[in-house]
């Protein structure tokens, strides 16, 4: 059975990814905001709420992983650099540098 993904694996990803902020005044959650190359590529909800062990399954989805990735991104084998990559390698990510082909 898969690892629960937690509070304090969302904060852990979200330091690690250098999250800004994008919460409005009120909510009952904190928006991580996901910046490469000046673009938001992602984005996910951390609960402000008081009970750290409440799982936060939505978070996989929102990286575009599956939830193993997403506890090795939270737990340091997996790099931003890799996950990054991994976007890129489903084409959330497309570099805008490399000269586009026509077909």
């Amino acid at each position: 059975m898969m690892a629960q993904i937690t509070k304090e694996h969302a904060r852990k990803i979200a330091r690690k990814l250098k999250a800004k902020n994008g919460s409005c005044p009120g909510s009952v959650h904190d928006i991580a905001l996901i910046y490469h190359d000046g673009k938001v590529v992602a984005s996910f909800g951390i609960r402000r709420g008081s009970k750290t062990n409440l799982g936060h399954g939505h978070i996989p989805k929102d990286l575009y992983l599956g939830p193993h990735d997403t506890l090795r991104l939270a737990n340091c084998p997996l790099s931003k650099e890799q996950w990054i990559q991994m976007l890129k390698d489903q084409g959330v990510i497309v570099d805008d540098r490399q000269p586009k082909l026509n077909t």
